[in-house]
């Protein structure tokens, strides 16, 4: 149990990009919270390293070692999590993504296609292969997709094809969101602002990061366990009536 105390015992959960970062901690936070946890991301040894932790704190999962960017084998991934699990996969949280950081006039289109493909074309293979068999046999669920604080409100150079991306989830939430509700399949976002990852390390130090910092009212960046105690309450049923939102994870930088 989560101090919210949130229950997710009786879910199966699938997490993309759940070797490190931000997916790490969400797997860690769902699995605190009871759920079964698979987690899926391209690096083996960083999986069995979050497993053996969440193992450690008590809790239960499985890696399970995937290319998120091949979206046509999405059904597979769903069915081996589903066969690991021991049941259907009834949360999806999809924290998988790449950045390709270039001028939008130097950016190929096989760079563009890498970006959107693990973002926004994944997202929506792997949303329809959880809600299948979730409304095929009349049970609830919960999709969850972490956005970026420039899907809803900041547009920031050279990251053309990763604001597309995560806009394009904005778009993908609310129409699956008015599609699943009356299976009581809820979709939802949480656009996260600057957190200390190992995407953001490598400006530690430097005035880049005092200047994110000091952007955000509240003074600091964000941590990936933070995150995760949002996305936890958002994919339970304690979130039940919440459905089709974007919720701001960031700070207060996006009211600054």
């Amino acid at each position: 149990m989560t101090g919210l105390m949130i229950d997710l015992s009786s879910s199966a959960a699938l997490v993309t990009g759940a070797g490190s970062g931000i997916g790490a901690a969400i797997a860690a936070e769902l699995a605190r919270a009871g759920s079964c946890v698979v987690l899926a991301g391209r690096r083996a040894g960083r999986l069995e390293q979050v497993r053996e932790r969440i193992a450690a704190d008590g809790g239960n999962a499985f890696a399970l070692p995937w290319d998120i960017g091949r979206g046509d084998d999405a059904e597979d991934l769903v069915a081996s999590a589903a066969e690991l699990a021991g049941d259907d996969i009834s949360v999806l949280v999809h924290a998988a993504g790449n950045q390709v950081r270039k001028p939008a006039t130097e950016m190929s289109l096989d760079e563009w296609d890498s970006v959107l493909g693990i973002h926004l074309r994944a997202a929506f293979a792997l949303s329809r292969a959880v809600a299948r068999p979730l409304i095929a046999h009349d049970r609830p669920g919960s999709v969850l997709y972490v956005g970026s604080m420039t899907s809803a409100r900041a547009g920031l150079p050279d990251t053309v094809a990763y604001g597309a991306a995560k806009s394009g989830l904005l778009g993908l939430m609310r129409t699956l969101a008015v599609e699943w509700a009356g299976h009581a399949v809820r979709v939802n976002t949480v656009a996260v602002g600057f957190v200390a990852t190992e995407m953001t390390r490598d400006v530690d130090g430097t005035p880049a990061r005092q200047a994110l910092v000091s952007r955000a009212p509240i003074g600091r960046l964000g941590t990936p366990e933070e995150i995760a105690r949002v996305v936890a309450f958002l994919v339970s049923e304690q979130a039940s009536f919440i459905t089709g939102e974007c919720v701001n994870v960031d700070g207060g930088w996006s009211v600054a």
